[in-house]
């Protein structure tokens, strides 16, 4: 019987500048392009981080979006700030802080780390 198990390989961006966008996220995660098709380009991360041009972007919220982290979180937002990417707010839960920002095209992921203290 074959594994049924599905494995997440890649996470993919649908945008409209798929090259820029993915220098920003190559900036952010320290990963290589790894392909650049011209409406398609890929990073060499795990999982692959994907982005395809599309004529028409989905509109509203995001339902999936990326959560990631670092040891120095207020560092890390300052530096993806810089990068070209939005601080939208910081919220706090028991053990867990976590920044809500957006990349240059607007598509939604959070820094996190443990509470200062």
């Amino acid at each position: 019987m074959r594994d049924a198990t599905f494995a997440i390989r890649q996470v993919t961006f649908d945008c409209d500048d798929p090259s820029k966008l993915a220098e920003f996220w190559s900036s952010a995660t320290g990963c290589a392009i790894a392909a650049d098709y011209g409406d398609f380009v890929l990073l060499d991360s795990t999982p692959a981080l994907g982005f395809q041009r599309v004529e028409d972007p989905t509109p509203g919220k995001n339902r999936v979006h990326l959560d990631g982290g670092g040891v120095e979180r207020e560092a890390l937002v300052e530096r993806l700030k810089k990068l070209g990417a939005t601080e939208l707010g910081s919220h706090e839960a028991p053990g867990l802080v976590w920044t809500v920002m957006q990349d240059p095209e607007g598509n939604e992921f959070c820094v996190g780390g443990p509470t200062p203290g």
